[in-house]
């Protein structure tokens, strides 16, 4: 049982905050050298910030077979930080598969890893590999919602050219890179119409709030007003959080650079 517990701990402590952002930092940055389209990215991201994150404590028995369980690829033993970061790039492959008429091809991305992923260089068969350990399923994600809800707002109202889809996406980015916030993703309209109501807010100034943003959005997902306004105040806090790490980060380096 003792065993049990400690494994148990090990894995909801996984991958740990400062990990996984710079492993979310490594796939928004490789989405922007791909030119991404918002919609390969945020698939990309579910797979691997909401599907293969989670399950690797469990693939590997936490950890390897030390948790009495084979591990069954090497990519995952030792699980190095360069490993993630393949898996993060098969997760950008797949996407493409799904979305796009002319994917990326497995070279291109080898040669993208080659330049950004340190201190290791993959096979095609290592990307081929990487991908068993993704369970494609159906796939919903917050994205493809909160597009759909846009363009739905914009055809009703004027108001609605007021809110820029780059804010929405910001918003989505940032609660990806903030892992006390990663449970929302869990359910994506739910999250797409807060994160909606969220960018309303912030978008549109004050004087035209005259539309019903929050009896719409009801309406259109069938949410209650008081669950949606209460992601929206927790998506809310997360922002205002990254703010101040941002801001706090500056000044710092602003000091350090006077005090030379």
């Amino acid at each position: 049982m003792d065993e049990d517990r400690a494994v148990e701990a090990a894995a909801s402590a996984w991958p740990g905050p400062s990990r996984r952002r710079r492993l979310i930092e490594f796939l928004l940055h490789a989405s922007t050298r791909l030119d991404l389209r918002p919609v390969v990215k945020y698939t990309a991201l579910s797979f691997f910030a909401d599907r293969l994150l989670p399950s690797l404590p469990r693939k590997m028995g936490f950890c390897g077979a030390r948790g009495g369980r084979a591990v069954t690829s090497w990519l995952l033993e030792p699980l190095r930080d360069s490993n993630l970061e393949l898996f993060a790039l098969v997760a950008v492959w797949i996407a493409s598969k799904i979305h796009e008429l002319k994917p990326l091809s497995v070279k291109s991305l080898k040669a993208l890893g080659d330049r950004i992923i340190a201190d290791q260089h993959f096979t095609c068969r290592d990307f081929a590999n990487a991908v068993v350990e993704y369970n494609i399923g159906s796939l919903n994600i917050a994205f493809t919602y909160l597009e759909e809800l846009l363009v739905q707002f914009r055809e009703i109202s004027k108001i609605g050219d007021l809110l820029n889809m780059d804010v929405c996406m910001e918003i989505l980015d940032i609660l990806y890179e903030t892992e006390d916030s990663s449970w929302l993703f869990n359910s994506p309209c739910q999250l797409a119409a807060s994160a909606l109501v969220t960018a309303y807010a912030i978008s549109v100034p004050k004087q035209r709030w005259e539309f019903p943003i929050l009896p719409w959005v009801k309406f259109t997902t069938s949410y209650d007003e008081e669950e949606i306004m209460k992601v929206a105040l927790t998506i809310l806090m997360h922002l205002c959080r990254w703010y101040l790490e941002i801001t706090n980060g500056r000044l710092l380096m602003s000091i350090a650079s006077r005090d030379r």
